[in-house]
């Protein structure tokens, strides 16, 4: 690992696997901090506050945000997010990696905050395999799913703001590819590798 800590942002289209992804990196490397964000989204049953999210009144979250205790805030399918600001210096300080998962918007927040974050983006392989994935949550009716399907090709434009991307096509693969980006390499994961814009060409055709 990079002898420094240092934040790393996780973005990724809805679908693409992010959230998997993240936990199973995490428990492969327990000196990483995951920073929970806040969120005005209805808690779902697999979840737990303080866990997955802290999950507040839109009246808390914007009250957090006037304070100016959020990194960053971004409205995603009608719901609000925001990122502890404390809990990340807090991290940092204690000399720990820290990861985010957010979506393209808070990347943007984060990337002008502090400038010496490491931005990744997760794609999917193929379009076909994005809405194979949405559809197999079974949690959304079929109008959410194409709301869904239709944000998350517009989120994939974003790609090339990013310092890496990592296509999640298998994870196990992708994990591994990640943890080399956390350590300092991903070389072959640099947004300006001529074969990687080959490949992601091709996914978002």
């Amino acid at each position: 690992m990079q002898a420094k800590a240092a934040l790393f942002v996780i973005a990724a289209p809805s679908g693409a696997g992010k959230t998997t992804l993240v936990k199973a990196l995490v428990n492969r490397n327990p000196t990483l901090r995951f920073s929970i964000s806040y969120t005005t989204r209805k808690q779902r049953s697999t979840e737990e506050n303080g866990r997955d999210y802290f999950f507040v009144t839109p009246e808390e979250f914007n009250a957090l945000r006037e304070r100016g205790e959020l990194l960053e805030s971004a409205l995603v399918f009608d719901n609000q997010y925001g990122t502890s600001r404390s809990q990340v210096e807090e991290h940092l300080a204690s000399g720990h990696h820290v990861i985010l998962e957010i979506d393209w918007q808070g990347a943007q927040q984060v990337r002008r905050s502090m400038p010496g974050c490491v931005t990744i983006f997760i794609l999917p392989p193929s379009r076909p395999e994005l809405e194979r994935r949405l559809r197999g949550r079974r949690t959304d009716s079929e109008e959410v799913i194409a709301r869904r399907l239709r944000d998350a090709l517009g989120d994939m434009s974003h790609w090339h703001e990013f310092d890496f991307i990592i296509i999640n096509d298998d994870l196990q693969q992708a994990v591994i590819e990640l943890e080399g980006v956390i350590a300092g390499g991903g070389t072959k994961n640099r947004v300006t590798d001529a074969g990687l814009q080959q490949k992601i060409k091709k996914i978002l055709v």
